[in-house]
């Protein structure tokens, strides 16, 4: 393992491995040891796991189907229910996939893993709590055994692993071995005779001898990707507080700057509303100017509906260009006087009420307003004192 260092626990004190460590663990027990710890992960850029004593770990392989696997954390603890003698419930499961349908599990107490959690508290975060036997390097078809003080460490397979009191390796490796018999054994120990010893006979013949211990070992592992505890409950958290005291200087000057943000953007809201309600009061003021009496609701549409009216609709005489045409030609006659004036919307006409001298002068008027390109049309006509009262209809042509 290249860039892994390993905290462990031995003989019930924390220790860990340096990526290429010699013979010896480093110790984790004074707040200088922890400090130097820390600052060799930082300074080095390693990564850092712990590696959970193989005495408390139990590790199992697992056949599932496609639909089991859909929900495979949820259900393993029924899975094993009946292969446990401790309730399921006092037990933390953990799985990686191995292929698509085989799974490498672990479980342990919770017990364990909030005692490893309690003695790990005052370290770095380690976001990797792997079965130390797991941590061993394997090949298949080999088992790889390290001798660890009054314990043996064994790799059976790329999932299977276990701790074991020395005295007990005997049969251990026996019943092993009836299951399936491995093709080599690499053996890391100090002392090979008394190594020898704990093997079966039909064993001793597969052996490849390792001079070293732990540390040894470690140097020749590679698997960088094995299974590991911190899974469901126990799994890592943002480092939030750590983020927070690396940006909350900035943080502070972009609250700074939004707050004043807010309240220049506050501001011209309310400028602008009061803007808004002098504009609004002077248009009803104008509109008043210009229509005098009736609800005001929208002065601005109302205006626009009376001049549209005024304009005329789709397909009718427009008012205005209607009375500019017709005035001109009134206007040239000044002994004709226009009483009153009717516009009919709808049809687009203008209805005039006239008094002239005499019927020839109002006959002149409609046959002028005919050449202006009006239809005119004469309605009624009577003799009205010394002159002539007529009405006469007129719309564009």
């Amino acid at each position: 393992m290249q860039n892994l260092a390993i905290v462990r626990l031995m003989d019930d004190a924390l220790v860990w491995y340096p990526p290429g460590a010699g013979e010896q663990p480093r110790p984790l027990g004074s707040a200088e040891e922890v400090a130097s710890f820390a600052a060799s992960l930082r300074s080095s850029r390693w990564q850092a796991c712990f590696a959970a004593p193989g005495a408390d770990v139990r590790l199992l392989s697992l056949e599932v189907t496609a639909a089991e696997k859909k929900h495979l954390a949820r259900a393993l603890p029924f899975m094993f229910e009946e292969q446990v003698a401790e309730d399921v419930d006092a037990l933390h499961f953990a799985s990686r996939a191995l292929d698509k349908t085989r799974y490498a599990v672990a479980l342990c107490s919770h017990r364990a893993m909030a005692y490893w959690a309690q003695r790990l508290a005052h370290l770095p975060d380690l976001p990797r709590w792997v079965p130390e036997t797991l941590l061993l390097p394997w090949r298949a078809g080999e088992w790889c055994l390290v001798m660890d003080g009054e314990q043996v460490l064994v790799r059976s397979g790329e999932a299977e692993g276990y701790t074991v009191e020395c005295e007990l390796l005997p049969v251990v490796l026996a019943a092993a071995a009836e299951a399936e018999l491995p093709e080599t054994i690499i053996f890391y120990a100090a002392d090979h005779a008394a190594a020898l010893d704990l093997l079966p006979a039909l064993l001793r013949e597969r052996v490849q001898w390792r001079q070293g211990n732990l540390c040894s070992a470690l140097l020749l592992s590679a698997d960088e990707a094995a299974l590991s505890l911190r899974q469901g409950a126990y799994a890592s958290r943002l480092p939030l507080v750590q983020w927070w005291n690396y940006w909350r200087v900035a943080a502070g000057f972009l609250l700074g700057a939004f707050v004043l943000q807010l309240a220049a953007t506050w501001a011209d809201y309310r400028a602008l509303a009061s803007e808004n309600l002098a504009l609004r009061g002077a248009l009803e003021t104008s509109y008043r100017q210009a229509v005098p009496q009736g609800a005001l609701v929208d002065a601005e549409r109302q205006l626009q509906r009376q001049l549209d009216s005024l304009r005329g609709g789709p397909g009718a005489g427009s008012f205005v260009p209607l009375l500019e045409r017709a005035g001109r030609v009134i206007a040239e006659r000044p002994a004709t006087r226009v009483l009153s004036l009717n516009y009919n919307q709808r049809g687009g006409e203008m209805r005039l009420n006239i008094v002239a001298s005499d019927f020839s002068a109002v006959e002149q008027l409609r046959a002028g307003l005919t050449d202006a390109g009006l239809a005119a049309e004469m309605e009624s006509s009577s003799a009205q004192g010394d002159g002539v009262r007529a009405r006469i209809r007129v719309r564009g042509a």
